[in-house]
């Protein structure tokens, strides 16, 4: 916790900022909206590193693929096709009695 207002104190100088305080937070409309908004995208997979981002970025291509795999089986009959856990097959087409 030392770390991180330590590193909050050091970017505020740099930026000449200074906290606005409980009674100036207290006054302010909760109903304001900022004047602009970031509009970069959201990031595909959040993760903490890089490598743990890789990781479950692979993690879910290989779902994705295990899917595709096992509802193509499923489309050509294969009524046993082994879906990845955690998953649900796709529907089948309806077929009257």
């Amino acid at each position: 916790m030392k770390e991180i207002e330590k590193t909050a104190a050091v970017e505020r100088e740099k930026k000449e900022v200074e906290p606005l305080g409980a009674e100036q937070v207290q006054a302010q409309d909760p109903e304001t909206r900022p004047e602009t908004l970031d509009k970069s995208p959201a990031p595909f997979i959040h993760a903490a590193t890089k490598k743990a981002r890789k990781t479950l970025y692979e993690a879910y291509a290989w779902f994705v693929a295990a899917y595709r795999e096992a509802a193509d089986k499923l489309r050509k009959g294969d009524q046993d096709a082994a879906f990845p856990p955690g998953s649900f097959p796709p529907h089948l087409p309806f077929v009257p009695a």
